[in-house]
């Protein structure tokens, strides 16, 4: 029972989906031999579960799981705390790092707030709710760690985008196919439009892309070329398996962990072959 209450809280104030893009970040560093920033880190995990907290407080999201509304009070008084540690980390970034990051905030408002009339935001608008998501992700773990470290107008880094940006569609197929039974039929969700099976072979699909680009780079190397191979394996299966009536954790714990266990990977590796 403590253990569930415990995971309960862990899922629902987003501390997993922060260190799956603070996963995703290190990757990013790890892929342009960048030396870790730990301010940004901190900065990506304290930013991450302010901004999905406030979708949630919001209404947007996560209503249908009764576990979130028994912890709000709880999970209200931690996004405060972090609240506060994000504004004190802000102090050791470089303003380049602070205004990109202040433009994606703002993608996060205009998600939850209605600012299109007829009380739409950019999750309501029809389609467009996947794409917003890979979008943010894509900037946030990409951008953030190269900002000042490294000349973004380099083919290696259009194709990381290129390639965040598809991985996190296809990791976000499972959560579409979750959701079904909630959404409702104006947005136009991937699994709407096309239907389970074909959405399903649109995932696998995608990652099979993301595996091609890699081989596209200037520099590129062969742990993470065999890691990024395991992990679109690892991510395919999970997605062919993915039903509307899932357990309570297969989206929101194994696919959103995906990422970490890729940084996990690369930085065993490293450490093994260092």
């Amino acid at each position: 029972m403590m253990l569930n209450s415990i995971l309960n809280f862990y899922i629902n104030s987003s501390i997993h989906v922060a260190l799956a893009v603070v996963s995703l970040g290190i990757i990013t560093m790890f892929n342009f031999e960048i030396p870790i920033d730990v301010n940004r880190c901190l900065f990506m995990f304290f930013g991450t579960i302010t901004g999905y907290n406030i979708v949630k407080y919001a209404g947007i999201a996560g209503l249908h799981h009764s576990s979130l509304a028994k912890n709000l009070r709880l999970i209200q008084i931690f996004s405060l705390l972090i609240f506060v540690a994000l504004f004190l980390i802000i102090f050791y970034l470089s303003l380049t790092v602070i205004i990109f990051a202040a433009i994606m905030g703002l993608f996060t408002l205009l998600y939850v707030q209605p600012f299109f009339g007829a009380g739409r935001n950019l999750r309501s608008l029809t389609g467009v709710k996947i794409y917003v998501i890979a979008f943010v992700w894509s900037g946030v773990t990409v951008l953030i760690p190269l900002l000042g470290n490294i000349d973004l107008m380099q083919w290696d880094v259009l194709l990381e985008l290129l390639q965040r940006f598809l991985f996190v569609f296809a990791l976000t197929l499972p959560f579409e196919i979750r959701d079904l039974k909630f959404d409702m039929a104006r947005l136009n969700t991937v699994p709407q439009i096309l239907g389970v099976r074909k959405t399903k072979v649109i995932g696998v699909l995608t990652l099979l892309a993301i595996i091609l680009i890699e081989f596209l780079k200037t520099k590129s190397n062969f742990m993470s070329e065999m890691v990024l191979i395991f992990i679109g394996v690892l991510l395919s299966i999970l997605i062919t398996s993915s039903r509307i009536r899932q357990a309570k954790f297969y989206s929101s714990l194994w696919v959103e962990g995906i990422p970490i266990i890729w940084c996990l990977l690369l930085l065993g590796l490293q450490f093994i072959y260092w």
